[in-house]
């Protein structure tokens, strides 16, 4: 494990939950992804643990535009996250690492965005995630899926360490911004 990363992941843990506890405005979507919520597209969510920054009124946007909703669905380290169907009535199920997903007989289904939790971005669209890998490996499985990161504005960085096999984003939403490439 890199150590740069594993530090600078304990400070931005620090720097957020002290951000979540005050409160923080929800996270609105604005025009320009509101724009990429087609009708059958399916948009990948997740439930935010502790102090991620919550993604649900852009899934809800999404749904509201005709698209489907999944969800991640872990199971051990060494096996791909996949995308499940989220079905409104049925219950998530507990998973690994404190995920809330859907139960593993629910459909999977290609993601045509995914919304993406973070610890830390850059103003280049690089993310630091929790280091397990899961979405650098699910970008690559799903390469034509438009990546978002949902995060706070105190998880932006000067610039981040990132590795051969970390994938950036296509755009970052906070509940201040909208980042796109410049």
């Amino acid at each position: 494990m890199n150590p740069e990363k594993s530090a600078l992941r304990a400070r931005i843990r620090a720097s957020r939950d002290s951000f979540f506890a005050g409160g923080p405005s929800p996270i609105e979507p604005p025009y320009a992804l509101l724009a990429r919520f087609e009708h059958g597209l399916t948009v990948a969510s997740y439930v935010p643990m502790g102090s991620e920054a919550d993604p649900s009124p852009l899934a809800r946007a999404a749904v509201e535009r005709g698209c489907a909703i999944v969800l991640p669905h872990v199971t051990v380290r060494s096996e791909p996250m996949r995308f499940l169907a989220c079905d409104s009535e049925a219950p998530l199920i507990p998973g690994p690492f404190g995920l809330s997903q859907p139960h593993h007989d629910a459909a999977a289904m290609a993601p045509d965005i995914i919304l993406t939790p973070l610890l830390a971005f850059d103003s280049t669209l690089n993310r630091l995630g929790q280091g397990a890998g899961y979405y650098d490996r699910a970008f690559t499985q799903f390469p034509d899926a438009w990546r978002v990161g949902v995060a706070w504005s105190v998880q932006q960085v000067e610039s981040l360490p990132h590795d051969p096999w970390d994938v950036p984003l296509h755009a970052i939403i906070t509940e201040r911004d909208w980042i796109i490439p410049k």
